[in-house]
């Protein structure tokens, strides 16, 4: 095999596989390009959802998770998915975060408190880790273990919540440790656009016992249906008595919170009202601004009583560079991405695409990197300005081709990657029609650049980061598909004849995933693969 110059990544961005049917806009396209080469060059089916992009089992995959891990060349776990493995293999409940909080609610003899949203909506939080923090508690000893818990209906149904606190009074019997000891929606508690009065009320509960009162959390979630059916969202802030009618212990100085929500941005307003100095001057500063643009003030405005003194506070993960908080999964760090590769090698790359997928070829694929590397030039065409896609599903892709094809013609770069961004965006619309035009205007395309780039001695790797526009009709409804899918996608090698890469010479292994791409192409410019990377060429000579 010699080493072909130059090596193209061509990204179809929700080009998936499936069996041909009605609601396939891949396979009633007619793709004269992609089709010659599904059938003459080396061809393989890659993984791109689930555990295999670092998602849970059997989600489906998105653009950003998709060329974070084809950029780094190993499987990135998201931050969920983290915490669910690192319980399986009982890593979570050696966490240091963990250990140091459990260690100082024993050194002070004061109580522990988590924090945050309950149930199965997994956008979040999800419940396997709460358990696991209660798990943890009994494990450790630390009997004290009160709950705030944060009522979805968002990311669930609205009416869900009943069910799921029944659960976790269920979980808290067996585990023998635990009481929920304030309920209030996510609506108040999980604000994130400055309503610091919604924030004020979750903060009223947890901290001063301030609200509506419940015997049990059961109860509480009941009332507040009757009060206002929208449901757990809106569910008002409500303290949990014990049996005398006693206030369960609010968080108090000196005790220990763990918010156990994982995603960061609903979080970081009650990070900060429970634990940040100069909160009321930020909370003031904000709300002045918003009278001078002339906007509508709350008829009070949100102010913390004295800060609780040595105060614990464990986030899940980073919610934000400058707190000075004990992190209990810190951010993965990409170290090596491929364009890194590439550019320390002095080679020359080439980023493309249009609005829409431009911070996926550049951000996300150089992982989580704003500044291009040494070496590496980002061109972007402008999305069209249409309401809906279905309007114009050519996108901006002519122009996107064009540019890449004067590019690779100049002779100047060893790399490229190029997002074609109309199979999904489209596809997201669930116009059969448009889709169908959508995928045979990346065939055009592909059939202008990647011949460019064989005629050159190059080779050309021709993939999707997920699924879409393979699936428009809802097997369940009938109704249109317009989400991702959890279907496998293609990978092609398009290759000069004398570059030994056509089926004669290799093939492309079985069972790869997006991981494996960096690897794949660093074998292709004959480059030492870094040790971060975890994923294996997909090339097997034969």
């Amino acid at each position: 095999m010699t080493t072909p110059r130059p090596v193209l990544l061509a990204i179809m961005d929700g080009w998936g596989l499936a069996p041909a049917g009605p609601g396939n806009g891949v396979s009633l396209a007619n793709t004269p390009n992609v089709d010659h080469w599904m059938a003459t060059c080396p061809t393989t089916q890659l993984h791109a959802s689930g555990l295999d992009v670092g998602l849970p089992e059997g989600q489906i995959g998105n653009s950003e998770v998709g060329h974070l891990n084809i950029g780094a060349g190993l499987v990135v776990y998201q931050d969920s998915t983290r915490i669910s493995e690192s319980i399986k293999a009982g890593e979570f409940f050696e966490n240091p975060a963990f250990l140091e909080a459990v260690q100082l609610v024993k050194e002070r003899g004061t109580n522990m408190h988590l924090i945050g949203l309950i149930g199965r909506g997994g956008v979040h939080a999800y419940d396997i880790h709460l358990a696991a923090l209660l798990q943890l508690m009994a494990q450790q000893g630390v009997s004290n273990t009160y709950i705030h818990a944060f009522m979805d209906g968002r990311d669930t149904l609205p009416q869900s919540g009943l069910g799921y606190m029944r659960e976790l009074q269920q979980t808290i019997a067996q585990i023998g440790v635990g009481q929920v000891a304030s309920v209030i929606g996510r609506y108040f508690a999980m604000d994130r656009d400055k309503r610091w009065e919604r924030v004020g009320a979750a903060y009223a509960a947890m901290v001063e016992g301030v609200g509506h009162f419940a015997s049990d959390p059961i109860s509480a979630i009941e009332q507040s249906y009757l009060r206002d059916a929208r449901g757990d969202e809106f569910i008002e802030a409500t303290v949990i008595t014990d049996a005398a009618g006693v206030a369960l212990p609010r968080i108090s100085a000196g005790d220990v919170v763990i918010c156990f929500n994982f995603r960061a941005d609903r979080v970081r307003q009650i990070t900060r009202a429970l634990m940040q100095p100069d909160v009321n001057t930020m909370v003031q500063e904000w709300y002045a601004n918003q009278a001078e643009q002339g906007l509508q003030l709350p008829t009070s405005i949100w102010q913390r009583p004295e800060q609780l003194a040595n105060l614990h506070y464990v986030t899940m993960t980073q919610y934000d560079a400058t707190f000075p908080y004990a992190i209990a999964y810190p951010p993965h760090y990409i170290t090596e991405p491929l364009a890194k590769v590439i550019a320390d090698a002095g080679k020359r790359q080439y980023h493309s695409a249009e609005t829409e997928k431009y911070p996926h070829v550049t951000f996300f694929l150089n992982g989580r990197r704003e500044e291009p590397f040494e070496g590496e030039d980002r061109v972007m065409a402008a999305s069209p300005k249409v309401a809906t896609y279905d309007l114009q599903p050519e996108m901006s892709a002519e122009e996107v081709a064009a540019k890449l094809f004067d590019a690779v013609n100049s002779q100047v770069y060893d790399f490229f990657v190029v997002n074609f961004a109309n199979p999904d965006m489209v596809g997201h619309t669930g116009v059969i029609p448009a889709v169908i035009k959508a995928c045979e205007t990346v065939d055009r395309c592909l059939g202008q650049v990647v011949p460019a780039v064989v005629a050159q001695g190059g080779a050309a790797i021709l993939i999707a980061d997920h699924g879409n526009a393979e699936q428009m009709i809802d097997p369940q409804t009938g109704g249109p598909h317009t989400a991702h899918t959890t279907n496998l996608v293609p990978c092609i090698l398009v290759a000069d004849p004398a570059s030994g890469l056509t089926r004669e010479h290799i093939s492309l292994r079985t069972g790869g995933r997006l991981a494996d791409l960096a690897p794949t192409i660093i074998d292709l410019l004959g480059l030492a693969k870094p040790e971060a990377m975890t994923g294996t060429t997909l090339i097997e000579p034969k």
